[in-house]
């Protein structure tokens, strides 16, 4: 059971805590982060939330960039979410990445911080050309728990259920999540830091729906290839970032407004 109220949140990651997949730059992001952040101030008056998640960033950068801030913020909640565009990487190592994970992993709880973590989903399931990658997101998934575990820091199993590598938990560009995606990984941290009316209904399957076979499958290919795998490609050719010029998009401290 919860053991005391959580009065200051601060999120650090990359693109899924930022909240991409979950609205656009026009719009706003919502994101799962800002949708925990809400259950959270439903819970308690006067809390407040930070979100300081910047997409591209790699393990790495999020320590260098984010844990200092987030310290200065004295949060009694934080979630720590990155790796995965480090496994995208060539010279990917999951040691050196956890690494980078632990390091915040240690200086959150030690701050006094209750943390909370997630495992990341098999995305070989919904992108056929990435399942050489699939070892490598194994065994981040097994070197985020056992850091974890050292630290006392709560961990959300969104790698496990079925339903994580359903295709409408997953935006078009198939790596971040989609709104009910993100939805379900709120409800999942939500669960593992057992908040009230909480549950595992985040886990169930979704209904059944027809798959596209045959030509029409081979057409959604080409387009999300010529959409999104072309420009993330060329990007990476370039040296370039999608979080590059980018910021935090809550860098403080404030109170979190309820949407529906």
């Amino acid at each position: 059971m919860q053991q005391r109220p959580y009065l200051r949140y601060v999120a650090l990651g990359d693109s899924q805590t930022e909240g991409v997949g979950d609205g656009d730059d026009t719009v706003g992001l919502r994101g799962w982060a800002d949708r925990l952040a809400e259950q959270l101030a439903v819970l308690e008056p006067g809390f407040q939330y930070a979100n300081l998640a910047v997409r591209g960033r790699l393990a790495g950068q999020v320590r260098a960039e984010q844990l200092g801030p987030a310290l200065e913020l004295k949060p009694d909640l934080a979630t720590v979410v990155a790796g995965v565009n480090d496994l995208l990487r060539p010279g990917f190592d999951p040691a050196r990445t956890a690494g980078e994970l632990e390091a915040m992993f240690a200086a959150l709880t030690e701050a006094g911080a209750r943390v909370a973590t997630v495992t990341f989903p098999d995305i070989t399931r919904i992108v056929s050309l990435a399942k050489p990658l699939r070892p490598r997101i194994l065994e981040i998934n097994d070197h985020i728990r056992a850091a974890a575990a050292r630290h006392g820091v709560v961990v959300a199993e969104t790698a496990l259920p079925e339903a994580s590598t359903d295709p409408r938990m997953w935006a078009a560009d198939r790596l971040h999540a989609s709104p009910l995606g993100h939805r379900c990984i709120a409800e999942a941290v939500a669960q593992a830091l057992d908040l009230p009316g909480s549950s595992g209904s985040w886990a169930d399957p979704l209904p059944p729906q027809a798959v596209a076979t045959g030509v029409r499958a081979t057409a959604a290919e080409l387009r999300w290839a010529a959409a999104f795998l072309g420009p993330w490609l060329a990007r990476r050719v370039r040296g370039r970032s999608s979080g590059d010029g980018r910021s935090a998009r809550r860098p403080a401290l404030a109170p979190v407004v309820l949407r529906a």
